[in-house]
């Protein structure tokens, strides 16, 4: 992702009631979010940042989630000043432990053979952040969800086949729950797109609490992103402006 608008310049500002913010940035490389944000029909440009996504000694998966999601939303606010920055991680929880993403292809394996024909968490932390000038104090609020999931007894030829595919490498757990073949997920309880990697519920909530407010919802576009989603009477309302 090289930081280009996510779609032909609209003016902001039309979007904006209270918040002081000119646009809105998405603090993440993941071309996933990306589709998912611009369900919401409010303009928006990408940023790719650097960051250590270590976990701590001890960290929980939530807080290793909503810690990651915060510095995004902080050092993407920093770069753009004057901007509302929006973060977001997504963290793979097994028996306790934090499943990242796969620094290799033995690593996709692995996480991949672990998960196979068990039941996990994904916690998905979104934060939102702003500061009116450079060096002026960064605001910052976030919102967590959580979706239980149950993954199918796949075979290790799938596995396989899923890992020389590459598309394990940029996902925490090391799968993706849209993939169109191997479809590793059998059930899942919770949103469909805590599990994706944007919760646009959540989003919504930090969008509405900073003053942004925006067009319908366009349901084929959110069809589209989250097919049969639970909370589309929610999400098809939720930014429209106040009466």
């Amino acid at each position: 992702m090289d930081g280009s608008p996510a779609e032909s310049p609209e003016p902001i500002e039309a979007y904006w009631m209270t918040s002081s913010a000119a646009r809105l940035v998405l603090a993440s490389a993941s071309p996933r979010r990306r589709q998912l944000l611009s369900v919401l029909g409010i303009p928006f440009e990408a940023i790719e940042l650097d960051l250590d996504e270590t976990a701590r000694p001890d960290e929980a998966p939530g807080d290793l989630a909503c810690r990651l999601a915060v510095a995004k939303a902080r050092a993407g606010a920093v770069r753009c000043p004057a901007a509302l920055v929006l973060g977001a991680d997504t963290v793979v929880e097994l028996a306790g432990e934090s499943l990242g993403k796969p620094g290799s292809a033995p690593d996709a394996v692995d996480m991949l053979d672990r998960l196979r024909g068990r039941a996990h968490r994904v916690v998905t932390a979104v934060a939102l952040a702003h500061a009116d000038e450079p060096g002026a104090e960064i605001e910052v609020a976030s919102r967590v969800a959580t979706a239980e999931v149950w993954m199918r007894d796949y075979t290790e030829h799938e596995i396989r086949a899923y890992v020389a595919s590459g598309d394990p490498y940029d996902k925490a757990g090391g799968y993706a729950i849209q993939h169109p073949t191997f479809r590793p997920v059998s059930r899942i309880v919770g949103c469909f797109l805590t599990v994706v990697g944007l919760p646009l519920p959540e989003v919504c909530e930090l969008l509405r609490s900073a003053g942004v407010f925006g067009p319908r919802v366009d349901a084929n576009a959110l069809e589209a992103a989250c097919p049969g989603c639970i909370d589309s009477s929610v999400l098809l309302r939720h930014l429209s402006r106040p009466p």
